[in-house]
């Protein structure tokens, strides 16, 4: 079933060759482009739109404004906090921007892994002391012939599965359910969360688990003490998607228990995360405060994935990136 777009409501900061490129898209539909603090000409302008594009999360008080609103894309990767009941029940299509960043954010992930296994925090700390160390790996062992799990196998999963495959690496993977073909491809092995046993048999195989996976009510607090407890004592953990995939206070508990070997981490359960956190100060874990190196050009990227799906949207096929209500988070 075909479907026709009318007018478009954009929040995108877009300008230039972009903005012409956002207009070309929706053409012949009217794109009208305001800032996320026009409330009033958004509450005007809103009643009549099938489309939003917003540049983050679509905010609760113009649900109701909205009267027609048939597709809501909201510019970043994790919208959880867009995925609420009522778009579910009014049957509006909810997409993101996920895999715009998909190579950048696996380059993070190894520079946080690499950041433990080459201890960047002592070597800091020595070099402000001034302190030649040449000793300090001698019970460390690099990244080729270890086994690493990517819980979450997505558009960032599968691009750091492709740099760890470069790596000489053993790649796990982890996605929602078995009624679908392995999705990423540079998998050695690939494990599902419809399985039972399957998460803590992957932990257990793992010397490095990589969390890339959606946050949502299935996967809040996904690694808790059980969880961490099917883990080596020599593994190491690394999230790069939301801090409340995992159960900070087990984590924290491991850490001083030693029953993992490190942690490494661009999010956390609250941010920014505290000061009086027992995290700041452990010498096995390293934090980045949520924040990335951009492609080098984002917009284009971002583009890509709005053209694709506006193609989609009005053959009246099914959305890349689309949210259900399976993937609502609620707490």
């Amino acid at each position: 079933m075909e479907r026709t777009i009318h007018k478009v409501v954009s929040t995108l900061a877009y300008d230039g060759w972009h903005l012409e490129k956002l207009r070309g898209i929706f053409a012949p539909a009217e794109l009208v482009c305001l800032k996320t603090g026009d409330t009033q000409e958004l509450q005007k302008e809103l009643p009549d739109a099938d489309v939003v594009v917003w540049g983050g999360d679509f905010p609760e008080e113009y649900l109701e404004t909205a009267k027609n609103l048939k597709w809501i894309h909201c510019e970043h990767s994790g919208i959880n906090r867009s995925a609420r009941p009522e778009i579910f029940r009014r049957g509006i299509i909810l997409t993101g921007g996920a895999g715009r960043s998909g190579p950048v954010l696996a380059e993070h992930t190894f520079f946080l892994i690499l950041s433990l296994i080459y201890r960047a925090n002592l070597l800091h700390a020595n070099k402000e002391k001034h302190v030649w160390d040449g000793g300090m790996y001698v019970d460390a062992r690099g990244l080729y012939g270890k086994t690493i799990a990517i819980v979450g196998a997505g558009h960032t999963g599968c691009d750091t599965a492709r740099l760890a495959l470069a790596c000489g690496m053993r790649v796990l993977a982890y996605q929602r359910t078995s009624e679908v073909p392995p999705v990423c491809a540079d998998a050695d092995e690939t494990f599902y969360a419809d399985r039972e046993g399957d998460l803590y048999r992957l932990l257990g195989e793992s010397d490095i688990v990589v969390l890339s996976v959606r946050l949502s009510d299935a996967t809040y607090h996904l690694i808790d003490a059980a969880a961490i407890g099917q883990m080596k004592k020599s593994a190491l953990l690394i999230n790069i998607c939301r801090g409340a995939v995992i159960d900070e206070a087990a984590l924290i508990k491991a850490l001083e228990n030693r029953e993992i070997a490190g942690f490494a981490s661009d999010t956390f359960e609250t941010e920014p995360l505290p000061a009086d956190s027992p995290l700041w100060d452990m010498d096995q874990v390293v934090i980045t405060p949520h924040c990335t190196p951009e492609m080098p050009d984002i917009r284009a990227r971002s583009l890509e994935i709005i053209e694709e799906n506006a193609a989609r949207f009005r053959r009246g096929e099914d959305l890349i990136n689309r949210v259900y209500p399976r993937d609502v988070y609620t707490r």
